[in-house]
């Protein structure tokens, strides 16, 4: 048996819509980006989604909007959680942000909100939560905090699609939130990223920024720039330093037809969470996140034991082809990438570091999989003896 990190969510109508856009022969950014931009936002209740190339450009295009809007400057302290993928963070450094790391929560594996109070210095001005695996932030709480100090609130919900909480959607708690359509994301259009946003200016920012931060895309009566009446002069105006972040029309025809089956592929991830975690459960020495709202499992992270060793159990996960991989990027401030980042660290980051040297995750499919669950449990259990 092989256990895969993903599965392929492609049909044969994902292929027909592949050849129909070649039929076109219109491949750049067009039509059906506008159809999907609209389908995901209204599926996600929020005015305005902005399709990207990638989930990384998602963040660097949000923070970027942020920063040319005035919302944030250089300088200015973002708190982060210790855990997440490379460009969360890169995406701030780019433009002279100060990251302020703080520890994740031992069980959700997310932003520990009692962490975020004594973070908070007279330069912060954000704080970029995460939804780490599949799994919602506390809100409640982080939304509060925000709130009494006046703080911008952003969202990377790259790995939690479809994700609930308190009855609402992850990536529409802060100001932005960011979406990924990688491979191996709950909907996949090969790569791909979307920005999901309410405020119509940040929303013509962002439209300019991604390309090349012309004038084309801004809608007429825009607050920020007055477009000329000449449309010959406008196709190539430029007041913004963007860049070239547009998907092509192939990945937006996929999404379309993707995120009409978003629910039953969300459906199945939970059915096969389920039965992991009752599986799990029976195993001494191992655990695993605990769901916070109502996780999309994006992967089944498992933390063991100090007193077990991972790298013999992920040795023998590999020799059963079972794919494993670290949780995210582990505690971010260990790797070398830091000397490139000016960041503060208020309070030691120990449940990060625990899963860092003892964490790794398997992963979750759109389709049942209780039999390679089964299987990964029995070669778990084997190991750890």
């Amino acid at each position: 048996m092989v256990y895969e990190l993903s599965n392929n969510t492609w049909d044969d109508t994902e292929k027909r819509a592949i050849m129909a856009v070649v039929e076109s022969n219109n491949f750049t950014m067009g039509q059906r980006t506008k159809n999907f931009e609209e389908a995901f936002a209204e599926k996600f209740e929020a005015k305005y989604a902005v399709f990207v190339n990638s989930g990384s450009s998602a963040n660097l295009l949000a923070v970027s909007s942020l920063v040319y809007s005035g919302k944030l400057s250089r300088g200015d302290e973002i708190i982060v959680p210790a855990v997440s993928w490379s460009t969360t963070y890169t995406s701030l450094v780019h433009y002279g942000l100060k990251l302020v790391f703080v520890d994740i929560d031992k069980h959700t594996l997310n932003i520990d909100p009692d962490k975020i109070d004594g973070a908070i210095g007279a330069k912060t001005k954000a704080v970029f939560a995460v939804n780490l695996l599949g799994n919602p932030a506390q809100y409640d709480v982080i939304i509060d905090i925000c709130q009494k100090n006046n703080l911008v609130l952003l969202e990377d919900n790259c790995e939690s699609m479809g994700a609930t909480f308190m009855g609402r959607y992850t990536g529409g708690f802060g100001l932005i939130g960011t979406h990924s359509t990688f491979f191996s994301h709950h909907i996949c259009t090969m790569e791909g990223g979307i920005i999901l946003v309410s405020d119509e200016l940040l929303y013509h920012y962002m439209i300019s920024l991604r390309a090349h931060g012309w004038t084309r895309d801004i809608p007429r009566g825009s607050k920020l720039y007055e477009k000329d009446q000449d449309d010959f002069y406008e196709m190539y105006n430029f007041v913004l330093p963007g860049y070239n972040l547009r998907p092509l029309e192939i990945e937006a025809a996929i999404g379309l037809l993707q995120i009409a089956k978003l629910d039953q592929f969300i459906d199945a991830r939970r059915s096969n969470a389920q039965y992991f975690q009752q599986r799990l459960s029976i195993l001494p020495g191992v655990r695993t996140q605990k769901e916070t709202g109502e996780s999309s499992w994006f992967g089944f992270p498992v933390v063991l034991d100090k007193g077990l060793d991972r790298k013999e159990v992920i040795n023998r996960l590999r020799r059963e082809n079972i794919e494993v991989r670290p949780i995210v990027g582990g505690n971010f401030t260990r790797n070398a990438v830091m000397s490139f980042i000016d960041y503060r660290i208020p309070e030691p980051l120990t449940n990060a570091d625990d899963i860092h040297f003892n964490g790794f995750f398997i992963g979750n499919h759109s389709i049942n999989i209780q039999e390679k669950i089964d299987f990964f449990v029995d070669v778990l259990q084997e190991s750890i003896k």
